[in-house]
C-alpha cells in the first residue's frame, strides 16, 4: 500500500468508529489520541489487525500518536498489501 492508501484506510477506519468528526480534513500532525477515547483507539488497533493483519503491540501504541506517525509505522508493515 502507498502512504496515501494507508492514510485513506486509517481515515475510513476512524470515521467508521467515530462518525461525528470530520476526519477527512484532520491535520496529519494533530494528536489522534487527543481526539479518540481510549476504547475508540483500541477499536482502531483491532480493525487494523482484522482488516490488514497488522499486529500493533501495546508497546508500540505511541507510534500511532498522529496520522502521520501512524502512516510511518504502518507503511513497512503494509508494503506488500
Amino acid at each position: 500500500m502507498t502512504r496515501e492508501e494507508i492514510s485513506q484506510a486509517l481515515v475510513e477506519i476512524i470515521s467508521d468508529i467515530v462518525p461525528d468528526e470530520d476526519w477527512a480534513s484532520f491535520d496529519a500532525e494533530e494528536s489522534l489520541r487527543g481526539k479518540l477515547e481510549s476504547m475508540d483507539f483500541l477499536d482502531v488497533v483491532m480493525e487494523l489487525r482484522k482488516q490488514y493483519g497488522v499486529e500493533v503491540p501495546e508497546a508500540d501504541y505511541g507510534a500511532l500518536e498522529t496520522l502521520k506517525s501512524s502512516i510511518d509505522y504502518l507503511e513497512p508493515k503494509l508494503k506488500k498489501a
